[in-house]
């Protein structure tokens, strides 16, 4: 009995210093998260690219692991092959999408760009022929499964960063909203569960519990809300990122979209009859903040619980162990991703609209007289409508 009750505060020592750990190691993240934003669109697409490198490394290494003893050939160089296939694939696309006035005036740049997709598909090919040719006899099962397991982690890994980008360049506040959101519902999820948790959620987290989930959920939706209507304020924010051609830099400047302006809004007779108000005022984009919150803290999760059946699978306990604490890169960012695809398509079914800017970038790419057919096009048009000279009028 003695020696049971003196290891007591030695467990309970060694678990208050863990989560001493991880709180701090969680407050030097998120500020160093913030201070990257305020560096600008190129440090956080460095910073993307930089974790996605490190999360496909990780998973990479745990398959090289686990089947290391066979001594498959080129098995670790192809894999990171592919990666820079895909990667040229889906910066080239971006560069070709948002840069388009800079690629129209470097000559080599514009050869890459018209040819791009031909291009990425011959070097992706020939990767797939130097596996065919590495096929060792008696290992065809596994050599096969290990070609999956690459290209199934390029398409969690790098399809979703890739989307990450595209959602930065809808504006800043559609890439610091969805993640800070996550990392609230994570923080508030574990500290609901650590004072109020009893009932367990899901075998494949045994430490998730329902008071976590639930009290993580309600208190996302509040921060989301909150934070959308600070950011909101914000031009820096709120304007798609474009690239000025005659500056060589990023700009965030523009007339805020409706999204982003401030609108009154009449309540419900209910919620009229308990607050005593008819209306209130209203981002738009706080009511969208409410669905995106909705996402992080129900869907979301299920993120977090795929990585731990993938862990469980291989009897791991995390991804690597690069942040003391926490784990590896993709034990932070195993939810990130799904909540990246999320705001993507609800940007692309409930936000986007046509983007001059965007347009503007492709016509600059056309030929002088595919451009002078458009002007000429455009001008009839609006001329019918009389939008010429109402345009001088004003």
């Amino acid at each position: 009995d003695a020696s049971s009750t003196d290891k007591v505060p030695i467990s309970i020592l060694h678990r208050w210093k863990n989560y001493w750990i991880r709180g701090v190691l969680s407050l030097a993240m998120i500020s160093g998260f913030f201070l990257i934003i305020y560096m600008g669109p190129i440090a956080l697409i460095l910073v993307v690219m930089t974790v996605q490198i490190k999360c496909f490394q990780e998973i990479i290494t745990i398959g090289y692991r686990v089947y290391h003893s066979y001594e498959l050939p080129w098995f670790r160089t192809l894999s990171w092959y592919f990666l820079i296939c895909v990667n040229y694939f889906f910066y080239g696309e971006t560069l070709a999408d948002y840069f388009g006035a800079l690629v129209q005036r470097e000559e080599p740049l514009q050869f890459l760009a018209r040819y791009h997709r031909f291009i990425s598909f011959a070097l992706y090919l020939a990767g797939f022929c130097m596996f065919v040719l590495s096929l060792v006899k008696k290992h065809y099962r596994l050599q096969f499964y290990m070609f999956a397991w690459t290209h199934v982690t390029l398409l969690i890994v790098v399809t979703q960063s890739h989307l990450v980008i595209q959602n930065l360049f809808e504006g800043m506040i559609w890439f610091i909203v969805p993640i800070s959101i996550v990392i609230c519902n994570d923080i508030m999820a574990y500290l609901f569960g650590f004072f109020f948790g009893r009932t367990p959620l899901i075998k494949l987290s045994p430490k998730k519990t329902w008071e976590g989930f639930i009290g993580g959920f309600f208190s996302t939706v509040v921060f989301g809300f909150i934070l959308a209507y600070l950011l909101s304020q914000f031009q820096y924010c709120v304007c798609p990122v474009g690239f000025n051609s005659e500056t060589n830099k990023f700009t965030v400047e523009c007339e805020p979209p409706d999204i982003f302006v401030m609108q009154e809004y009449t309540l419900p007779a209910v919620l009229q009859n308990t607050l005593k108000w008819k209306t209130v005022n209203l981002y738009p984009f706080q009511i969208h903040s409410i669905f995106l919150s909705s996402f992080a803290s129900l869907i979301g999760p299920f993120g977090g619980f795929f990585a731990s059946g993938f862990k469980r699978a291989f009897k791991i306990k995390d991804f690597a162990d690069t942040i003391p604490g926490h784990g590896g890169i993709m034990d932070r960012f195993d939810c990130q991703y799904l909540m990246a695809t999320f705001t993507h398509v609800y940007i692309a079914s409930f936000i986007r609209g046509p983007n001059p800017s965007k347009v503007l970038q492709q016509l600059l790419m056309l030929q002088p007289e595919q451009q002078l057919s458009i002007f000429h096009t455009l001008h009839s048009h609006l001329r019918e409508r009389d939008m010429l000279l109402r345009g001088l009028t004003l």
